[in-house]
């Protein structure tokens, strides 16, 4: 009776042991597929290209499956749930749907050897080379132990130099991959060593990035029947087997590495293979363990302790693996159910949202539904005009520098731009209003300075021309064509550079709005089409507004630029009076005397003038008989005088040139004043403004247009349904398979409970 009972519990175990790994596998696959918080154990393979990995996961499992040699040769994860079955003589292999986790397909081992190699010629073709998507095979088998094995790409050591870029970023893509995989906590990660001397971390190097103290890390020596040969000395394979502590950066799983050799052939039938089945090639992997053994207490000269025989070969890294994997299981149990819990309530508040949207798909509603979200997204949009801070800055925000490339610079002709730090807030990330502000202070800033271009010689002769009654030259005309021919070339282009520059401003306006909608949940999500044509709407508001806004600043300058009023580009005749005046006596006696003189400085050539001026008086006064004290016949020559030099002479006197380019810059810059205040305020009343007193009756206008012509267009609802229906079916599957895993944890959970009571 009693064996009995002995081998009834024994059967018991060992189905608890099967229904708790037969869990863990579900829940492995419901996390790749949901990409869910939780994972599974598992114990993940990482390793350089020819280090052994897919040949050591072979091992471990007792049977050839994978492609291996030298190159890469896995460009897809590949997971193994692997489970022992003692009445599978030969394996029993299932090969994951990819597009549909829950369903599993029997395969044949060739076939899966062909499922495999065709995917790497697949994505060996692909521009990303290699993808994180894991290739899921269930297996039962006689030898199989109970653990689950993620084999991962080898990572790949690129000579350095510009010929081997191509290696280099796919060495790049690897490491990405395989840390990424070892980010999960749960997994207990593999990492292989293909070295005699322990201080060369090549796999550890990657590894201990993510696992810097290694304590879920197990090392394994590969190729040990390789390295004893290597050894010349019992010392040196002493150090081998047993590295000292700080050789390995870390207290690793199990205390010590692990050593490990495979033999090398296949298995098939006809020449090129060694075995004729897996049988014979688990055989050998146990002779190879035994050899291995034998050759290194031959090198140390001694018989190897039990500690150092549970480290050899691939049984004892297989059986510490499952052992480690199962008190893992055990232990993580009552943490598992939780978090199923909360997944739970997760996809059934979906499923109910899901319904709820379903719900809604009649006109009135869904009509109702689009004024809301138009209402909101509105005070959205007067939110971030008016001032916010719910918006991040380092996501939205655009410092000057960045909104300079995005939406263009401010620049004159000289190409250069005005310095960006000397701009109130250049370094700050600024979106909206705030944004807005200062791109109009910095056009003001930058046209504010600008200085009238330089005017050369021949440019005023062009400018004289001939009038057409007389062939007299007319000065004051002169500067007039001048002045507004440089200013409108040097405004115009700023008056682009502004509208393109405010509207990208406006435009950045649409996607914060649409962030502020859904951190707040008044995002319509699924309505794509509707959402589209609002942003269209308001895309082309801002366009067109943008555009006639410019066209009205585009009049002004050209307004400015084609007929001169003295009062406007003097601010008054009196200073144009006091700028004529300061050329006063000094402009007769220096046409009369030095027509040709060349263009002194203001204070010496006052001082050599009244010299000249006061002996040409005393001379004209003697020949004349004059009293010195008349002054109506000096007024007389000198308003002859100015006349000859201004009017009938058309050599250019250094006076005619600085009463031009005098009259240029007055004007010049009175143009330049009365445009940037026209500028700015015509961009505040007929762009910003319109955004807040225009822009919601043109979008409740176009709304209600739409729901009259074609609601179904607007909304797509048959698309709509569609895709709500799929992702309702989807959604209760991914219901029914977390509470179905729900309720095996539970039950495994009362299980183990009960037995530790008994």
């Amino acid at each position: 009776m009693e064996p009995t009972e002995h081998q009834h519990q024994e059967e018991e175990d060992e189905e608890r042991q099967w229904r708790l790994y037969e869990a863990y596998n579900e829940l492995h696959a419901l996390a790749q597929d949901l990409h869910t918080p939780f994972d599974a154990p598992a114990v993940l393979v990482v390793g350089h290209q020819t280090d052994g990995k897919s040949a050591l996961v072979e091992a471990l499992m007792g049977f050839q499956f994978n492609h291996v040699g030298g190159g890469t040769k896995t460009r897809r994860p590949i997971t193994l749930h692997m489970k022992y079955n003692p009445q599978c003589h030969s394996p029993s292999c299932f090969l994951v749907s990819d597009t549909n986790p829950s369903l599993s397909h029997p395969k044949s081992l060739p076939q899966i050897q062909a499922y495999i190699e065709a995917e790497n010629a697949r994505l060996e073709q692909d521009s990303s080379q290699f993808s994180a998507k894991e290739i899921i095979i269930k297996v039962e088998y006689k030898y199989c132990p109970n653990l689950t094995i993620i084999d991962t790409p080898g990572l790949i050591a690129p000579a350095p130099g510009r010929k081997n870029r191509a290696l280099q970023a796919q060495a790049r893509a690897v490491e990405s991959l395989v840390r990424a995989k070892m980010q999960h906590k749960e997994f207990v990660i593999l990492c292989l060593e293909d070295c005699s001397d322990w201080s060369n971390a090549t796999t550890r190097r990657v590894v201990m990035q993510v696992d810097p103290e290694l304590t879920r890390t197990v090392i394994v020596s590969t190729k040990l029947d390789t390295r004893i040969p290597q050894f010349a000395r019992p010392s040196d394979v002493e150090v081998f087997l047993s590295p000292p502590p700080c050789t390995l950066d870390g207290c690793i799983l199990g205390d010590s590495p692990f050593f490990t050799s495979v033999p090398s052939g296949r298995v098939g039938c006809g020449t090129g293979f060694l075995y004729s089945s897996n049988d014979e090639f688990k055989q050998a992997v146990c002779f190879r363990e035994i050899e291995d053994v034998a050759s290194l207490e031959e090198k140390l000269g001694r018989p190897l302790s039990k500690q150092e025989r549970s480290r050899i070969g691939v049984s004892k890294l297989r059986l510490f693996l499952e052992e480690m994997l199962q008190k893992r299981y055990i232990s993580n149990v009552p943490l598992i159910i939780p978090l199923l819990e909360k997944e739970y309530r997760s996809v059934t508040r979906k499923l109910n949202d899901i319904n709820q949207e379903l719900s809604t798909l009649d006109e009135a509603k869904l009509k109702e539904k689009g004024r809301t979200f138009h209402d909101m997204f509105l005070t959205k949009l007067s939110l971030l005009l008016k001032g916010t801070v719910v918006a991040p800055p380092d996501k939205f925000g655009e410092t000057l520098q960045d909104e300079r490339i995005n939406g263009g610079a401010f620049v004159g002709a000289d190409g250069a731009q005005f310095p960006h730090k000397l701009i109130p807030n250049a370094g700050m990330r600024l979106y909206g209003g705030a944004q807005y502000h200062r791109a109009m202070a910095e056009f003001r800033f930058v046209v504010g300075g600008i200085k009238c271009p330089p005017i050369t010689r021949e440019e005023i002769v062009n400018a004289c021309g001939v009038e057409d009654i007389h062939d007299g030259t007319n000065y004051s005309r002169t500067a007039c064509v001048i002045a507004v021919a440089k200013a409108h070339d040097t405004f115009e282009p700023f008056l682009h550079q502004l509208g393109s520059r405010l509207l990208h401003i406006l435009k950045r306006l649409l996607p914060i709005s649409v962030y502020l909608l859904q951190k707040d949940s008044e995002y319509l999500s699924g309505h794509e089409v509707f959402l589209r044509r609002v942003a269209s709407a308001f895309n082309n508001f801002a366009e067109s507004t943008e555009k006639s806004c410019r066209e009205k600043c585009m009049e002004d300058l050209v307004s400015t630029t084609r007929y001169v009023s003295w009062s406007l580009h003097n601010k008054s005749r009196a200073g144009l009076r006091q700028f004529l005046d300061s050329f006063g006596g000094t402009e007769h006696s220096n046409a009369c005397n030095n027509p040709t003189a060349t263009v002194l400085s203001p204070t010496s050539a006052h001082d050599k003038e009244d010299t000249k001026a006061q002996s040409d008086v005393k001379l004209s006064h003697v020949a004349s008989g004059t009293d010195s004290s008349t002054s109506i016949q000096t007024s007389e020559t000198k308003l002859a005088d100015l006349l000859d030099s201004t009017l009938w002479n058309r050599r250019l006197a250094p006076s005619s040139e600085r009463i031009v380019y005098g009259l240029v810059q007055q004007i010049f810059h009175g143009i330049r004043e009365y445009f940037l205040v026209s500028t700015e305020l015509k961009f505040n009343c007929f762009l910003l403004m319109p955004i807040v007193d225009k822009l919601p009756a043109l979008l409740r206008e176009d709304l209600e247009s739409a729901f009259e012509d074609d609601l179904d267009n607007v909304f797509d609802i048959t698309n709509l349904q569609h895709s709500l229906g799929q992702q309702k079916a989807d959604t209760e599957i991914e219901l029914k398979r977390i509470k179905r895993l729900k309720e095996k944890f539970r039950m495994i959970h009362e299980q183990l409970i009960l037995h530790q009571a008994m």
